[in-house]
């Protein structure tokens, strides 16, 4: 499945049932150099746009919402010890959380890339 793109700028890919999320290019230009990561834990139940996570920049602290609902299974403790991962590599590496995927149907309402080019113009 492409990546999927929320109004709120996170990215997500789905593979089976799982989901990993991030926040976009967009989002971390916006938010400047990245200083602190806060993730969830593992086996938090979340809804969809939810706040699961913080993003804290120079310039300011950003809610990282839940783009679907279900359960956080895993989260990537490389950006607690090196939250400007965020900056240098968003749509990759920086990956925040994954999480298995309690309606699939949720997906429907989320944006494809060139949707979120326009969302983002």
């Amino acid at each position: 499945m492409p990546t999927k793109f929320t109004a709120d700028h996170e990215w997500l890919r789905v593979e089976g049932d799982i989901a990993t999320v991030g926040i976009t290019a967009y989002a971390q230009e916006q938010l400047g150099d990245v200083v602190f990561v806060e993730l969830p834990k593992p086996g938090r139940q979340v809804k969809k746009s939810e706040a699961a996570a913080v993003v804290e920049s120079v310039k300011a602290a950003s809610d990282v919402y839940s783009p679907l609902s279900g359960e956080i299974i895993a989260v990537n403790d490389a950006l607690i010890a090196d939250p400007a991962l965020v900056n240098s590599d968003p749509m990759n590496g920086a990956w925040f959380f994954k999480i298995k995927l309690a309606d699939r149907a949720e997906l429907d309402g989320l944006m494809d890339e060139a949707a979120y080019q326009a969302h983002t113009a």
